[in-house]
């Protein structure tokens, strides 16, 4: 499946056309940058040789259009698909999709919110629709990525109505970011589902992106792409009283004030130029604007690795990319100075000799340094056209039904703690449909410093690591936050004290259980569905019919197949007893 990537940002446009086999490969990429004076600077590589070039093209629509006839000039055709980077999506866009009028017009809706951004991502799949009129053309979406962030990190503190109208924190680049956490993760050699990554996108729009074991947690941008670190042009954070300020000083409108923040602010407007480049030449030569610029710049990304990292709780790697990210040596060093603390040390040698060709992702951590500092290039249109091979591969949507279990709060215990609590085995009251497991004739007290609760199951056997689950509701009345893990995944998790009647333990281990599906292996291969896969399933005739979106597969031998929801889930979906659910999984 060959496939043309357009990813048309707010200054620059670079695309690609990757051949999505058994083996992925690159036939030809390009990027078009710097406009200025009716021309730009044209980048392209075709078979590893380049050929860069100034052309006279005034603006993006120019470049968009320039495009079919240099894919023609190097012998590029035959396309199945055209993707498209497009960076607002708004709630309703949380997969690839496929572009059409309809969605087409709710894309342009959603102008507002990414000024600088959708118009261009909406030319050029009109242009795409043009001259491929017959092709499919898929978008994906910047902002998909990060409607996995929590209600806490995506909800500001302003009046209901103004929320109920849409009102929250968005997240941008979440392509590149998700690119970026799975490189590392391949460095490192991990699975993303057990690292926390801070991922430092910084170009002429830049974020900051906390990805908590494979998920987006936070990121810098909130509803627009106007919030967190300073950009080329776009201010980043400011007090949203500067509007009241501005009109009351300057008499300036909200839509004045709004085009600044958008077209004016940033490093354009601390040192006249939105480029990193002139900012850093600048500085060098003695412009103590450009040197102020530099360092507002890295000290804004320093606050934010540093609240991040704070936020989930620790850090394994801080990875760069974007231009600025890739490219600035010593912006990199400037963003490490002072992270020491955090265990981030910089080699310096390592930071002057990156050479990113072939997908490297060179380390550049000092010696023993705690946590892996990587710099990679972001790779946008290859994740892209990734995320459309597999929208294109998925067949038609397989339902099949299951049953959906409620599990109420309970705990594992490990040995020690066993005959720390109740000073003998536990002893089986009944048998629980997952083969070898049993609820215990014995109880604990879970006790938080804001309250507890009494008469609480414990379920055997036992198990290396005492495991402490609980609903979401069930954290208020405890007064302790938990975080939403897979069973097992104990690392990082808060402590909680637990009462028996021979005696009592502090232990970490607390956690809110992600919603996953035990599966035998039998149905897995006849559902074609695999191990740590997420599905997801659809809950009626419980009077609230739901999707539950993100649920795991658990694949274990002897397993009965069933779903596991808890309190707080069933509550929202109406499962007061027995229930089924309609599994929804592609090829």
């Amino acid at each position: 499946m060959r496939i043309l990537v357009f990813n048309a940002g707010s200054s620059s446009l670079k695309f690609g056309v990757y051949d999505m086999g058994a083996a992925e490969s690159l036939c030809l990429k390009g990027s078009f940058d710097r406009f200025r004076d009716g021309s730009c600077e044209l980048k392209l590589t075709v078979g590893g040789a380049r050929h860069d070039a100034v052309l006279p093209c005034a603006d993006l629509a120019a470049a968009i259009a320039a495009v079919p006839g240099l894919m023609a000039a190097h012998g590029v055709s035959g396309v199945d698909a055209v993707g498209h980077r497009i960076a607002h999506g708004g709630p309703g866009f949380a997969a690839p999709a496929r572009l059409d009028g309809p969605t087409m017009a709710e894309i342009e809706a959603l102008t507002p919110l990414a000024p600088l951004h959708n118009p261009a991502n909406l030319a050029a799949i009109r242009l795409a629709m043009q001259v491929w009129p017959e092709v499919p053309q898929v978008g994906v979406f910047d902002t998909s990525f990060h409607l996995s962030a929590p209600g806490f990190a995506t909800t500001y503190a302003v009046p209901e109505a103004w929320r109920a109208a849409g009102l929250r924190r968005f997240g941008f680049h979440g392509t590149s970011h998700k690119y970026v956490a799975l490189r590392a993760a391949e460095v490192i050699g991990q699975p993303p589902e057990r690292l926390q990554i801070v991922s430092c996108h910084l170009g002429n729009g830049a974020s900051v992106c906390a990805i908590n074991r494979g998920r987006s947690m936070d990121s810098s941008m909130g509803l627009t792409p106007l919030e967190g670190l300073v950009m080329g042009t776009r201010s980043g954070d400011v007090d949203p009283g500067i509007f009241g300020f501005l009109s009351r000083r300057l008499g300036l409108g909200v839509a004045e004030v709004e085009a600044a923040l958008y077209n004016d602010s940033g490093l354009k407007g601390l040192t006249g130029s939105p480029d990193m480049r002139d900012a850093e030449d600048r500085a060098a030569a003695g412009d103590t604007a450009a040197q102020l610029a530099i360092e507002i710049y890295a000290y804004r990304a320093r606050k934010y690795i540093g609240a991040y990292a704070a936020a989930m709780g620790g850090m394994d790697a801080l990875v760069f990319t974007g231009g600025i990210g890739e490219n600035s040596a010593s912006m990199r060093r400037r963003i490490c100075d002072g992270l020491e603390f955090m265990g981030v040390t910089l080699d310096r040698d390592r930071n002057m000799r990156v050479d990113l060709a072939d997908r490297a992702a060179p380390e550049l951590q000092a010696w023993g340094g705690r946590v892996r500092v990587i710099v990679t290039e972001t790779q946008e249109q290859l994740q892209i056209a990734r995320e459309v091979a597999v929208s294109l591969r998925a067949a038609a949507p397989v339902r099949l039904s299951l049953p959906v279990a409620v599990s109420a709060r309970h705990v594992h215990l490990s040995p020690a703690h066993v005959q720390a609590l109740f000073g003998g085995p536990l002893t089986a009251e009944f048998d629980l449909r997952q083969p070898g497991n049993f609820a215990a004739h014995q109880r604990v007290r879970i006790e938080g410093p804001k309250g507890g609760f009494d008469n609480v199951r414990v379920l055997g056997p036992a198990r290396g690591r005492t495991q402490v689950e609980v609903s979401r509701t069930d954290t208020f009345a405890l007064g302790i936050e938990a975080p939403v893990r897979q069973s097992g995944d104990l690392d990082g998790t808060p402590v909680v004290r637990l009462v028996g009647p021979a005696g009592a333990v502090e232990t970490d281990g607390l956690i809110i259980a992600a919603r996953h599906i035990h599966m035998h292996p039998d149905d897995a291969a006849r559902w074609r569905v695999q191990d740590r896969q997420e599905v997801e399933v659809r809950v009626s005739g419980t009077g609230r019919d739901m999707t539950f979106s993100d649920v795991t597969i658990r694949i274990q031998p002897g397993a009965f197949t069933e779903m596991h929801i808890d309190t707080d889930e069933a509550n929202a979906a109406g499962v007061y007893g027995a229930a089924e659910g309609a599994l929804i999984a592609g090829d």
